[in-house]
């Protein structure tokens, strides 16, 4: 008689490849799923009960800034109360690792968590600090370009000399060796942007014969949007390797309504080249305070400031009544600081998350200690309100974005789908209760009819709390990324 660790019965299967909802029984044994089907006769030590339920692949969350976070708190409940069951860590040219500081903390580098928790300058010794961390979802990462500058440069308003960077492409080479999916840059950031193409080339050509990815949080995402992605596909055509742009998107209330100029340049470039994009859903974006992106007809609220702790939850318009000046004098005072600034088109932000070729990356900021809702609820948001409520798109399309695109973008093997064989990463939800929780004014509340998580085949989600079973895994780079 076959046994299984776990049988879940009687459930509805959307599988992760786009195809159509299947009713099946599946098995988990040990990590792997075991079987799929009707599975009579089948014993188990643990049987559910997914009647009226959905089951699908464990969510990839692929553009998320918890690289320091999962070490400190590896039960990371903002991404399994989701359904998360895989993070892509080392987004928009900011990783743990490799970094020596031998100064200030770079902005924005600051996301990540304080100066004393860079202690990694090897990828390697990041990678044994996540497994000794035993976080509850698994981890892959990206290699950020700040903190390669950062590494090897004396400042970083300037480009690399031709003495930097082939110091800082041996550091990437190491850091591809130790299982980095690849590049990540963030032109658009100060300690970046003084870059030039020619250095991101550069450090770019190792990526191809690795079969890794480079990944970009563009030189700017307001009016020379469009110059900014010629600039990365260049990027990827010149090391032929596969792009992806970070939380696409038209910031500025001038470049609203701009979507459909921005997904045409995008198509224009699939058509030649391995291209794909994120989108995070939500009609605001949350970062640094950045002094350019002050406008005082957008509302920014401030998230944290170091200078003025105080006014963390306070609009910048709010502060620079109190103190009786301009709201860019006011954020001034206020830097270091971080906010969230509402200052995308809703219409354009719908438009982006329709295409086919876009995944979901929730861009969290878990250090903020009044984040952007995002980090807790953008996959549930997704599945609830854009595809069930708006019918956006169809449940198999969402769940695909979510699962079976990302894991084929970043090569993930074994993962995204329900396959026999596959690891068993799964998240039982149902379908007409899913839906986020989290507000801007209440950012940090666990998502709805998520009723369990698997990761590695553990039980490490139930009842809206973790089990206390942390089974995440650090996942090196293994299959070439390849075209969707």
């Amino acid at each position: 008689m076959p046994h299984c660790n776990t049988l879940i019965r009687n459930v509805t299967v959307i599988d992760g490849s786009g195809s159509e909802p299947q009713g099946a029984n599946v098995a988990i044994v040990e990590d792997r799923i075991g079987e799929i089907g009707k599975l009579d006769g089948y014993t188990a030590e643990h049987i559910v009960d997914g009647s009226g339920k959905v089951l699908a692949p464990g969510f990839i969350d692929v553009h998320t800034h918890d690289d320091l976070y999962l070490i400190r708190n590896p039960e990371m409940l903002p991404k399994l109360s989701q359904g998360v069951t895989t993070v892509i860590v080392g987004n928009c040219g900011i990783s743990a690792a490799p970094v020596q500081l031998s100064g200030e903390l770079p902005d924005p580098m600051n996301l990540l968590g304080e100066a004393n928790a860079f202690c990694f300058p090897s990828f390697a010794g990041y990678v044994a600090a996540v497994n000794e961390a035993r976080p509850a979802v698994n981890v892959a990462a990206l290699v950020g370009h700040t903190s390669l500058r950062n590494n090897h440069m004396d400042r970083l308003d300037r480009a690399a000399n031709p003495s930097e960077i082939p110091r800082m492409r041996v550091r990437l080479q190491e850091s591809l060796d130790q299982g980095a999916l690849g590049l990540s840059s963030g032109l658009a950031y100060l300690s970046a942007n003084s870059a030039s193409t020619e250095e991101v080339m550069a450090l770019a050509e190792p990526l191809a014969k690795a079969g890794a990815i480079y990944t970009t949080h563009l030189r700017s995402e307001t009016d020379t949007v469009l110059d900014a992605m010629d600039e990365a596909f260049r990027i990827g055509l010149r090391a032929k390797v596969p792009v992806v742009i970070s939380h696409l998107k038209c910031a500025g209330l001038d470049n609203w309504g701009r979507a459909g100029e921005v997904l045409q340049s995008l198509d224009k470039a699939i058509s030649r080249q391995d291209v794909g994009c994120d989108c995070y859903p939500y009609a605001a974006s949350s970062s640094t305070l950045d002094l350019r992106q002050v406008d005082d007809r957008i509302t920014i609220t401030i998230t944290w400031s170091n200078q003025h702790p105080e006014m963390a939850g306070q609009t910048l318009s709010q502060i620079a009544h109190t103190w009786d000046v301009s709201q860019i004098e006011a954020a001034r005072r206020l830097q270091p600081a971080g906010a969230i600034y509402h200052s995308i088109s809703e219409d354009d932000m719908r438009s982006i998350l329709r295409h086919p070729t876009t995944m979901i990356g929730s861009d969290g900021l878990p250090n903020d200690p009044l984040p952007h809702p995002r980090l807790w609820g953008t996959f549930p948001r997704v599945l609830g309100y854009y595809s069930r409520d708006q019918g956006l798109f169809s449940i198999s399309e969402a769940i695909r974005k979510m699962t079976g695109l990302p894991a084929q973008r970043f090569g993930l093997t074994r993962r995204g789908l329900i396959r026999e064989g596959y690891n068993a990463d799964l998240v039982l939800f149902d379908p007409e209760r899913v839906r986020d929780a989290a507000t801007f004014d209440y950012p940090t509340r666990a998502s709805q009819g998520i009723d369990a998580v698997w990761v590695n085949g553990m039980l490490s989600y139930r009842n809206q709390a973790s089990t206390g079973q942390r089974a995440g895994r650090f996942l090196p780079r293994q299959a070439p990324v390849s075209k969707s």
